[in-house]
């Protein structure tokens, strides 16, 4: 059992040796200014250390022997060393901070800039609290490590070395009784140390996990509302919170033991001094002035040593949420960016071969897919809820990647072409729209400098979103609340239409775009949107079969497969899946004909 501690506790110190070099990656760019922090350190330690031996030189040559005019200029040279070390700590304490800063932006940049790569398999696996909690406490957790925790130690390491040699230099007895204490001192900052390990690692779990919690629960606050579940979802808060607390607790009775017992340590070191050096000054062996410069310095020897417990658990909590960035920091992107060829525009067709996708492992949405769109062409995708449709809109723009076959654009595998051209000629339109904290321009534009004013207000107009923008006290300046809670989902489609557009794609995209938009509004839409797709290549996935009449074909899918394939009117000849898909529609839409038309009781 020893040996298989004594082998964790090897890689434990190992694993942390890695964490401090990826860490230094961050601090490299900075050297000269870590190198220039780390000279301070010494420099502060002597003048805060030459301090109470001009104390025992004042007494002992200067108060005993009423040397008045000698004991002002001490006075004076002691001030002097006071101003000295403030304006140096002055110096090295802003560079420490300005160290810290400059690191944990690059890293916070590194982060969220790798988040971006990201494909949605990650974030659907991972809860979004999660990453706020990497983003946020464990980015300011690491800026401790600079700020208060490492620098820091290592000038206390400066301290406590200086303090041995001068206690060492003025009276060697005196100085192996207050050494005495250093082996119990340092067995008990190695327990404390590992146990303040593992809490902090827990700390910041649990608090990812209380992160994810609130966030998931404020996302849904109109559900948990809708079905009464307050009181459940206070009650799932509340265990994970009594976690949080209780582990912070045993934090803090780790802190408070260890802490009281380096205080006693100290109290009990003091009186031994008292004890056995106030015997050798009645004895006359050394001088009160060396008694006192001693008590200075045993006051001082137990400050860093209480420093550095502290310091220890700022270093013990950092390393963990170091573990944890970098852990994110090294999952690779699933979708690669190879050396890409480039992609102006769509030239002769987009070919889905034989296309195997699952988002699980080996349960397929899409089973041996295969259909090709020619330039220019209008063809709709249809099907029952869960047949795939969306699938292929995903794996179009590589929002994930095929299982097995291949989607080529021109002959070309999408995978070889650059995703972010690829992307830039493809309009997307989004059953469930997502508008972005900001003003209207602003979220059709989406703050991108090549597209005119000229060509924005065009694209409004276009997609008839013009009649309700022009309403709007502020016009296209109309800030929108936090997720387009301000506006109706109509009126969210519209803005999503125009930001498809805006950016005038060789594709468009239309998911169900107008699957939940009131029949005025879709009125309002159909307006433009045959002229709008008029000269493209557009692939729209529809939920209302009326919308798609007008289509050069329509492709039935049916679990995952190609079903059926045709027009409108040939797909209602064969009577197959398609033709019950309208039947249905039909019979809902004259229901509710009926039910409009009927006469209030």
């Amino acid at each position: 059992m020893n040996a298989f501690k004594s082998k964790i506790k090897a890689l434990q110190n190992l694993y942390d040796v890695e964490l401090a070099k990826r860490l230094w990656q961050y601090i490299a760019p900075y050297k000269k200014i870590f190198i220039m922090t780390l000279i301070l350190l010494p420099v502060i330690s002597l003048l805060h250390l030459v301090q109470p031996y001009i104390i025992k030189v004042a007494i002992d040559d200067y108060i005993l022997k009423a040397d008045y005019f000698g004991l002002g200029v001490l006075a004076l040279i002691f001030f002097l060393v006071l101003i000295a070390e403030f304006v140096v700590r002055y110096i090295q304490f802003t560079l420490m901070n300005y160290l810290g800063q400059k690191v944990i932006y690059d890293i916070r940049t590194a982060l969220f800039s790798h988040l971006q790569e990201m494909s949605l398999t990650f974030y659907n696996r991972t809860p979004v609290g999660r990453l706020i909690s990497r983003l946020t406490s464990d980015i300011e957790t690491i800026n401790e490590l600079f700020t208060s925790g490492a620098i820091g130690m290592v000038g206390d390491i400066f301290t406590l070395s200086g303090i041995v040699v001068a206690m060492l230099l003025i009276n060697v007895r005196l100085a192996l009784v207050t050494l005495a204490f250093l082996p119990v001192l340092i067995v008990i900052t190695a327990y404390f140390r590992r146990k303040m390990r593992d809490i902090n690692r827990k700390i910041r779990e649990i608090v990812a996990r209380v992160s994810a919690f609130i966030q998931e629960s404020i996302t849904g606050i109109a559900i948990i509302r809708l079905f009464v579940q307050e009181k459940k979802k206070l009650s799932d808060f509340e265990g994970t919170n009594s976690e949080l607390l209780e582990s912070n607790h045993v934090s803090n009775i780790y802190d408070a033991v260890f802490f009281s017992a380096i205080e006693l340590i100290g109290v009990i070191a003091t009186a031994l001094i008292v004890w056995y050096g106030g015997g050798k000054v009645i004895k006359g062996v050394i001088t009160f002035g060396v008694l006192v410069a001693f008590f200075e310095y045993i006051h001082r020897f137990f400050i860093p040593i209480r420093d550095l417990g502290a310091k220890f658990t700022t270093i013990q909590s950092a390393m963990a949420s170091s573990e944890r960035l970098f852990s994110l920091l090294d999952e690779p992107p699933s979708i690669k960016k190879p050396d890409a060829k480039d992609f102006h525009c769509l030239k002769e067709k987009i070919e889905f071969k034989n296309v195997w996708f699952a988002y699980n492992h080996d349960d397929y949405v899409l089973k041996n897919l295969s259909f090709t769109v020619k330039k220019g062409e209008k063809v709709a995708i249809v099907g029952a809820t869960g047949a795939g449709k969306t699938s292929i809109i995903n794996l179009l723009n590589r929002l994930y990647d095929v299982k097995q076959g291949s989607i080529c654009i021109d002959g070309t595998d999408i995978r070889d072409i650059d995703i972010e051209k690829l992307r830039k000629k493809t309009g997307v339109v989004l059953q469930d729209v997502f508008l972005f904290s900001g003003n209207i321009e602003d979220n059709i534009s989406l703050r991108n400098n090549e597209i005119s004013e000229k060509k924005l207000l065009e694209t409004v107009e276009k997609v008839n979103a013009g009649v309700f923008i022009n309403k709007l006290r502020a016009g296209m300046k109309e800030e929108i609340r936090e997720r387009g809670s301000n506006l109706s989902m109509g009126e969210r489609q519209l803005l999503a239409f125009a930001r498809a557009l805006v950016i005038d794609p060789d594709i468009l995209i239309l998911d169900e775009a107008t699957s939940s938009v009131d029949s005025e509004t879709e009125a309002l839409i159909q307006q433009g949107l045959w002229e709008l797709i008029r000269e493209r290549t557009a692939i729209i996935i529809a939920h209302r079969l009326s919308t798609i009449k007008n289509v050069d074909r329509i492709f039935v899918i049916h679990k995952g497969e190609i079903r059926e394939a045709g027009t409108h009117n040939e797909l209602l000849k064969k009577r197959g899946i398609y033709y019950r898909l309208y039947q249905i529609e039909y019979k809902e839409q004259e229901g509710s004909a009926r039910e409009e038309g009927a006469p209030s009781s």
